[in-house]
């Protein structure tokens, strides 16, 4: 939605409720309702009590016909967990989430939510109670500055300090949480604020002219025919195009507009962890995700192209440790970023447009479609084809313990990569990743950027609040799990039927397997076998009416599909080979053609088959 439209839109027709006295907190719930939001996640607390109190209020009154709450106030463990579940909402259904929470340690437990937000590009508005304008900087009972802390964390903080500008502050934050490049926006909300009484004016933004203009400017952009004709010049001039595709094309709602230009050009794409789902990874021209722990046909690929298309991606360092190394043989590399900070600022770019993803597609494939473009890449389609048969996924098939990957296959069966599936950190985070296909985007949900452990339950709490009726699983890992293990509850409180498969091993698999190559199996503080946790049983108390462990190979298939036909919240605990790694790797600061592929990916003869690089431990992640 662009500014002017935003503004059109609040004073286009007078708002019933207009001219009526209420107070801060029920302006607040009101500004809400006129956003459309239906769901608040939040935790209570002294300094935000008069608008938890607008809440009870405003449904009481509103209250549907079958007793249906019109806002669902959703109550987690802590205040983290409210706010990951907000991202979860807003990953999963574009919409912007919503978190309300109270000052001092209320509003701090959610930085690390705001952060990744920010992170990984996801709209949110976070509002914060504080304690009264008086007692500001007085060190009062659970004061905390939020906007000095939240300031270096969120795209925008706002403190509400003149009352009469409350209703105008609230419909901002939404606008730039949703608007141009997406992201969280706090707005700090005293307790005096919150109870102070006047007029409900029922429209009206702040004037932040030079951002609106910014972002018109983004929503308007054309491409020239001159920087059109750029571009296909290029591509004309290149035999093996490449589009290198990030969560832009996600938050963007990009998705349909680069399929059918990948498609029409007929030019292969890499996703970028965020990226997956962006075009249907079961697409015969999606090579799935790149980087890191990227396949090691869409890592060969980006060694063998020779013309870059960057897409709603940013080169990030687990994509291009080393810019310089990064698609060596391309001759050129383009780059479409609805953010001008991204253009240039890791690789070096021949041709870059400012712009939203699908519309700056959109006006490329009309153009080459008016000047006939047309150019046989089908040599380059069957190179990469045929990389993706000899470089396939593999791992120890005959391995009696249960590998990791072998979970994922048969989890992809049953759900035929049409359901929402969030994760937390690690190991367990990759293997989904590799193994797991995603039909449409908006369907995984991860912390990319911030890399966040105990990210996995909340979102996916927050994802089924958004998605009632789709199947919802957070695949998760025993490390990440413990960091939000209240959240279980939350699950069953609330009737979600929620499935969770834990990957245990035992352990921080992914910091033991760094530990392995780099740190000659100094395990320091990552083996948890001592620990004492049964998820079982924490699962059972919690009200899971399905919980189950398997430990053998034999059981899996039939408690995999026993797990995700059963109606209600399940919990499913699966014991993995605690010595299983996640390959293919490439080591920090190498390029892909050091990419370690391990004893069942062929890779090529050049590749490093070992962990005999020399890796400076302080590069460690």
């Amino acid at each position: 939605m662009t500014a002017d439209v935003t503004m059109i839109r609040h004073k286009a027709a007078k708002h019933p409720r207009a001219g009526e006295r209420m107070s801060g907190a029920d302006t607040v719930i009101q500004v809400l309702a006129d956003e459309g939001v239906e769901t608040v996640f939040g935790y209570s607390g002294g300094a935000i009590l008069p608008t938890y109190d607008a809440i009870f209020r405003y449904n009481e009154q509103h209250r549907g016909a079958n007793g249906q709450e019109p806002m669902r106030l959703v109550v987690p463990a802590n205040e983290q967990g409210a706010g990951f579940m907000a991202a979860g909402y807003a990953r999963s259904s574009g919409k912007v989430g919503v978190c309300l929470v109270t000052s001092g340690p209320g509003a701090t437990n959610t930085v690390t939510p705001v952060r990744d937000c920010m992170a990984d590009s996801v709209p949110v508005v976070l509002i914060t109670g504080q304690v009264a304008r008086p007692a500001m900087g007085t060190d009062a009972f659970q004061e905390a500055p939020i906007v000095n802390i939240m300031g270096a964390c969120a795209k925008h903080v706002f403190l509400v300090t003149q009352p009469e500008r409350l209703e105008e502050t609230l419909r901002t934050a939404f606008e730039v949480a949703r608007s141009g490049r997406p992201g969280p926006v706090v707005v700090d909300l005293p307790k005096d604020m919150q109870n102070w009484v006047g007029e409900f004016k029922g429209g009206g933004v702040l004037d932040i002219r030079g951002y609106r203009q910014r972002m018109e400017s983004l929503a308007t952009a054309k491409l020239s025919d001159r920087k059109c004709r750029q571009f296909f010049d290029m591509l004309k001039q290149s035999s093996r195009p490449l589009l290198y595709v990030g969560g832009g094309v996600t938050s963007g709602n990009a998705s349909k507009d680069l399929t059918e230009f990948a498609h029409t050009f007929n030019i292969p794409v890499v996703t970028t962890v965020m990226g997956l789902g962006a075009i249907d990874t079961q697409d015969d021209l999606c090579l799935h995700m790149l980087g890191m722990h990227g396949t090691a046909y869409a890592n060969y690929a980006v060694e063998d192209c020779d013309f870059i298309i960057a897409v709603g991606a940013r080169f990030d360092d687990r994509v291009a440790a080393k810019a310089e190394l990064f698609a060596p043989l391309a001759e050129h590399v383009a780059h479409i970023d609805i953010d001008a900070a991204e253009i240039g600022k890791v690789k070096k770019v021949d041709w870059a447009h400012v712009g939203e993803a699908g519309r700056s597609l959109r006006q490329l494939l009309e153009y080459g479609r008016s000047v006939g473009f047309a150019k046989n890449f089908t040599p380059w389609i069957k190179h990469v084809q045929a990389m993706r048969k000899k470089h396939a996924m593999g791992y120890d098939r005959d391995n009696l313990k249960i590998q990791p990957p072998l979970v994922m296959e048969l989890l992809n069966r049953l759900t035929g990569g049409k359901a929402i599936v969030s994760t937390g950190v690690g190991q367990h985070q990759m293997w989904a990743a590799q193994y797991l296909d995603f039909r449409e985007a908006r369907l995984w949900l991860t912390s990319g950027s911030m890399g966040t452990m105990g990210f996995g339950l909340p979102a996916a709490i927050g994802a089924q609040f958004a998605n009632p009726n789709r199947l919802v699983i957070d695949v998760d890992g025993d490390g990440s799990i413990r960091m939000n293990l209240g959240e279980m509850e939350t699950v069953t409180t609330y009737g979600l039927p929620v499935k969770i498969l834990l990957l245990n091993n035992c352990g921080d698999g992914m910091v033991r397997q760094w530990q392995r190559l780099y740190f000659e199996d100094r395990f320091s503080a990552s083996d948890k076998s001592l620990h004492r946790k049964d998820f079982i049983k924490a699962a059972e108390s919690d009200g899971f009416g399905f919980a189950r462990r398997v430990s053998q190979r034999e059981e899996l298939e039939s408690a995999l599909a026993a797990f995700i036909e059963f109606p209600e919240a399940a919990f499913l605990e699966v014991m993995i080979d605690p010595d299983a790694g996640v390959y293919p790797m490439v080591g920090p600061g190498l390029g892909y053609q050091q990419m370690v592929t391990g004893s069942y990916i062929p890779a090529r003869e050049m590749t490093v088959r070992s962990g005999a690089v020399k890796i400076d431990p302080t590069e460690m992640f």
